[in-house]
């Protein structure tokens, strides 16, 4: 049900995405006549990108793909091929629109590549902006090349792999003053921001305990895969590494979350979604600003044993996090995997909820907890309950009251691109906090002391080791 859920307000949010209007800001000196597609490259087609290669062509004009496995490309004309001629006989019109332009780029195709650089610098001019879904290590990469050449910029989560890479792109969309966001949708749901209302307005009262979990764990591989079977025809291999160091090839390591070389585990593919609202009400990322207090987070980690190669069957992170911005201080727990302290905490979180939707409500979610009462949310913090229920009966849980309602992610990103108010998952803001602050249980579950992080200068202070794993070395050819 949580997924259905989720999958009905993208849908509905991409459907509304014909006929947006100009909106007037002095934010970026981009503009497009009111009847002009902006130009779109989509990086990344498979997995997470097939959304894209769906969801883009309904709103905006999609003028390239690539991608470093020549099977996703060929999947990507075959999809629009195989709906164009589907739903140009709906009797919607919506689908109708969207099958004519799904038959237009199978037929029409727009151009291919699978070295984002090349697509980059040969279609310069014909690019207004690109959305990058590709493995987690080479968002980045693709993300920071797409800024500098001037493009908007749309990201999946997880924004970046490391620490630096997240401020590293931080300080280029604010040099570059492109319209940028990181695809973590709760952010866009009115659930999520009627929650974030209810947070800062005090209906809970002062925050005393942050709860999120996640029962998937990680795979704790012990070892790196010794066969070298042969790289198959379709697949870039040296492309798909990137800026990682070079390999024999082997398909296990296609399984990224499953080694920190090229994955965040579950702490980049579902903290974005599941942290997400209580760093955004409870003001974490306000901690980024304050250089005047020059503010410490204190992050500790205990696991089911320490792994450098891989990330660990169980961890529990906990950042201790100061005052900021009027609000006392906090420590925000992440359980991930199954241990007693994470299922104690997801029984007490999920009591009283109906047979039908435990499931979905177990796997992940948060529990916030003030002295006046508690909202526990689904994974994606895109539908929550206001406990104990009875004391919160009639109260609205939709949408926001006084915040900004939201058309959805990528609708909000065009807005943004035609000069409109910026995403609140935006790169130059928010959107690299958050993922900077996740990131940090990443280096944190590699020690078995607690890291001392300066949110101002960007450095581990207390450990030399741990702030090495801040960033990581590319190999030449790569860089930010």
């Amino acid at each position: 049900m949580q997924r259905q859920s989720r999958r009905r307000f993208l849908r509905n949010a991409a459907l509304g995405g014909a006929g947006l209007v100009i909106l007037s800001s002095s934010r970026t000196a981009f503009a497009y006549a009111a009847n002009e597609k902006i130009n779109v490259a989509l990086v990344g087609v498979g997995g997470r990108g097939e959304w894209f290669i769906d969801t883009i062509p309904r709103m905006e004009n999609v003028v390239a793909i690539c991608d470093v496995n020549q099977q996703k490309l060929d999947k990507a004309f075959e999809y629009w091929q195989k709906f164009g001629k589907r739903y140009s006989a709906s009797q919607h019109d919506w689908e109708r629109r969207a099958g004519k332009e799904f038959l237009r780029l199978a037929e029409n195709r727009p151009k291919t590549f699978a070295d984002f650089r090349v697509m980059l610098g040969e279609m310069d001019k014909s690019i207004d902006a690109v959305v990058a879904a590709t493995p987690d290590h080479t968002h980045a990469v693709v993300s920071a090349a797409a800024i500098r050449a001037g493009k908007h910029v749309f990201c999946e989560k997880p924004l970046t792999r490391t620490v630096h890479e997240a401020r590293t792109l931080r300080e280029l969309a604010r040099k570059y003053k492109v319209a940028t966001s990181m695809g973590n949708q709760g952010t866009y749901s009115g659930p999520f921001r009627r929650a974030v209302e209810l947070i800062q307005r005090g209906e809970l009262g002062e925050i005393k305990e942050v709860h999120v979990w996640n029962t998937g764990g990680g795979a704790d591989r012990k070892q790196t895969p010794t066969e070298q079977p042969p790289v198959p025809a379709y697949l870039n291999w040296d492309l798909w590494l990137g800026p990682a160091p070079m390999r024999p090839y082997h398909p296990l390591w296609l399984a990224r979350h499953n080694w920190r070389e090229f994955g965040t585990c579950q702490l980049g593919n579902w903290g974005p979604h599941t942290a997400n609202l209580a760093v955004m009400g409870m003001k974490v990322h306000e901690l980024w600003a304050d250089a005047g207090n020059r503010p410490t987070v204190l992050v500790e980690a205990k696991t089911s044993g320490i792994n450098r190669l891989s990330f660990p069957k169980w961890e529990w992170v906990k950042w201790h996090v100061p005052p900021r911005a009027n609000l006392p201080a906090i420590t925000i727990n992440w359980y991930n995997g199954e241990f007693p302290e994470a299922r104690q905490i997801r029984e007490r979180a999920t009591a009283g909820t109906p047979d039908r939707d435990k499931a979905a409500w177990e796997f992940a979610g948060a529990l916030i907890v003030g002295t006046k009462g508690s909202i526990h949310s689904t994974g994606h913090n895109m539908s929550f309950r206001l406990l104990p229920e009875e004391q919160f009966k009639g109260v609205q849980r939709d949408r926001p009251q006084t915040l900004e309602n939201s058309r959805g992610p990528e609708q909000d990103w065009f807005a943004a691109c035609r000069g409109g108010k910026t995403p609140w998952a935006s790169m130059d803001g928010y959107g690299s906090v958050l993922n900077e602050f996740l990131m940090l249980g990443n280096v944190a579950t590699q020690f078995g002391s607690t890291i001392e992080y300066s949110p101002i200068e960007g450095r581990v202070l207390n450990n030399k080791e741990a702030d090495g794993l801040l960033r990581s070395v590319y190999r030449d050819g790569w860089t930010l």
